[in-house]
């Protein structure tokens, strides 16, 4: 399978001091690679991977018979500009398991993240994509500062959503403890940080916000002895993580991933917190233009677009994020030589991220229009309340004399609220308003009102 034994041989941990800090590597060996060895060993892994395609599945064989490509004509890193790019579209329209490189006998795990149609994005993960997932966190994690000394709490929802077990995993495999107390629940969340001394915190950045300022109002910040904090899932600005370093008096570094991709995992910051470590013997990423879908020139910004090199359990060849960054190639000063991408800027399309979760608003007019009462139009309100992402979905109705019928109307409005929380897995405000109260356009709706920022 065109893998280099020898790196495969070498995990260990190395510890190295450098400016009074300890910096330490999961896979020396791996992610301090010359760049000329880590490009030779993702085009052995490419040819492997378009040759695993074509022979196990029918969606990839297909699209590259059509365009020409097979593993012998993968000669370098370019060839890669050969393949076509794979969309969420692509997984959507194969649900649920049509991209799936292996039986479901050999697939051990299934995750699942929002789609634009109500229909989740499943993934399935082989024992060696765990494997390879657990090692790839176990890097992100010793890079982010975390060691087998510490007791990290994990306040991500577990289930389907793959960032709590992907850092999970990862924080076991270096030696850490683990206490996965989910989310929610933020009084005991704070109790369990007194009582079992925990050091370390995975969560979004606005939980953590949110933490600080619960164990503020309850008198016990300072009983509170975390130093680290592993934040993802949405983003954070650099105001926003100085805030939370200020309050609750840790250390924060970020990471990004998807469940298309991986989960969590595909980068992530180290102590030196100048981009995201791309774990690049897993993941080729390249810099697009969403518009002419070119490749740009290193050092661009642009749309991320990430193949992933050993995945079998749902392979992704040119796979289009829509989040628009840019990516350094420089040696960073920790010593790694991974290739480091900037924090997300946005998103080339119109996907909002609520808490953690993927929101489209194609998923809410899904819902809406099969309501008769409801006209087709709507609007998208976001603010942050308490700290946190909050949702209002105003909604025109098309008879007014429903205003007048209290229980008729709140009895619309709470299945409405219903079938959107079953879609979208987080509860919204849902705001029945008069008939042609909301803004009309000639052009292309604006249905989001984002007023995180105002």
């Amino acid at each position: 399978m065109y893998f280099n034994m020898a790196i495969l041989l070498h995990q260990w941990f190395v510890e190295i001091k450098f400016e009074r800090k300890f910096f330490m590597f999961f896979q020396k060996d791996i992610e301090t690679m010359p760049r000329e060895q880590i490009e030779n060993l993702q085009v052995e892994r490419l040819k492997w991977l378009v040759d695993y395609c074509i022979k196990n599945i029918p969606f990839y064989n297909d699209r590259l018979s059509k365009a020409g490509i097979t593993a012998e004509k993968i000669k370098s890193i370019k060839d890669i500009e050969h393949i076509p790019y794979t969309t969420k579209e692509d997984i959507r329209d194969t649900y649920p398991f049509g991209l799936f490189g292996q039986p479901l006998k050999k697939i051990v795990r299934i995750h699942a993240s929002s789609g634009t149609t109500g229909k989740p994005t499943v993934v399935g993960y082989t024992h060696k994509d765990l494997d390879n997932w657990s090692d790839c966190m176990a890097r992100l994690c010793i890079s982010g500062g975390a060691t087998d000394d510490d007791i990290f709490q994990i306040a991500f929802g577990y289930g389907l959503f793959t960032g709590a077990l992907g850092l999970h995993y990862g924080l076991e495999k270096i030696g850490a403890t683990v206490v996965p107390t989910s989310s929610g629940n933020t009084e005991r969340q704070i109790m369990l940080m007194q009582d079992f001394q925990t050091t370390g915190l995975v969560s979004t950045p606005s939980y953590a916000q949110y933490i600080g300022e619960t164990a503020k109002e309850m008198g016990v910040l300072e009983k509170i002895d975390l130093r680290l904090g592993l934040l993802g899932s949405e983003s954070c600005t650099e105001e926003m993580r100085d805030q939370i370093e200020k309050t609750l008096g840790l250390f924060v570094t970020d990471n990004y991933g998807m469940s298309e991709l991986m989960g969590p995992g595909v980068s992530g910051e180290c102590q030196y917190r100048e981009g995201m470590h791309i774990n690049e013997d897993h993941f080729l990423a390249e810099i697009i233009d969403s518009s002419t879908l070119e490749v740009l020139p290193k050092g661009s910004q642009g749309e991320l677009v990430i193949t992933t090199l050993t995945k079998e359990g749902i392979p992704m060849l040119r796979y289009r994020t829509k989040d628009i960054t840019q990516i350094n190639y420089d040696v960073c000063k920790c010593g790694r030589t991974f290739a480091r991408m900037d924090k997300i800027k946005g998103r080339s399309d119109d996907m909002l991220k609520i808490r953690g979760v993927n929101v489209f608003p194609s998923q809410i007019e899904s819902v809406l229009m099969v309501y008769e009462n409801i006209a087709p139009h709507y609007q998208l309100v976001v603010t942050r309340e308490n700290y946190s992402d909050a949702l209002e979905i105003k909604v025109e109705l098309v008879d007014g004399t429903l205003l007048e019928n209290y229980a008729e109307l709140e009895n619309l409005r709470n299945k409405i609220h219903h079938d959107i929380k079953v879609i979208l897995g987080i509860e919204t405000k849902v705001s029945l308003v008069e008939y042609k109260s909301l803004e009309r356009f000639q052009g292309k709706a604006k249905r989001i009102l984002d007023l995180r920022n105002c």
